[in-house]
């Protein structure tokens, strides 16, 4: 089994299980698939993380089969990417740096973060070897 967070054409984010990526695709193109708020039958996936074996970085990804007009659309791509970061990691707020070392150095539990930092800490924190990258996220307000 693998499990997608999908998203239809009003952006309304739910998760489906399928025997496989094949079968997703499948079952979208036959139009089996349907948003359980609003009953839509135009399903995406959200991008997902790309994991290294070593465990040490996820991205997001834009998912293999979007669309071509749909990866035109850079400002709903890039809310995807932010809803996910603020879906799949932990807020930590000021102490960014000092937990994505422990993190970085396995003193805490592996996990995905997000935080704020000064621009010098950040580059200290690369200098360190410790991958950091900003991202511009809305005031909590205006998220969907």
């Amino acid at each position: 089994m693998i499990v997608f967070d999908l998203i239809c054409a009003k952006e309304h984010r739910f998760e489906g299980w399928f025997a496989s990526g094949d079968e997703f695709a499948a079952q979208n193109g036959r139009g089996l698939i349907s948003c359980p708020v609003c009953g839509g039958a135009h399903i995406d996936k959200l991008p997902a993380a790309k994991i290294r074996k070593s465990g040490q970085l996820a991205v997001p990804v834009v998912p293999e089969n979007s669309q071509p007009a749909a990866q035109a659309q850079a400002p709903v791509e890039i809310g995807r990417v932010i809803d996910y970061v603020l879906t799949h990691t932990e807020n930590v707020g000021g102490k960014f740096a000092e937990e994505a070392r422990k993190i970085h150095y396995q003193e805490a539990v592996q996990r995905g973060i997000r935080g704020t930092v000064t621009k010098a800490e950040a580059e200290s924190l690369h200098d360190e070897g410790i991958p950091v990258f900003s991202l511009p996220i809305p005031p909590q307000d205006q998220w969907n």
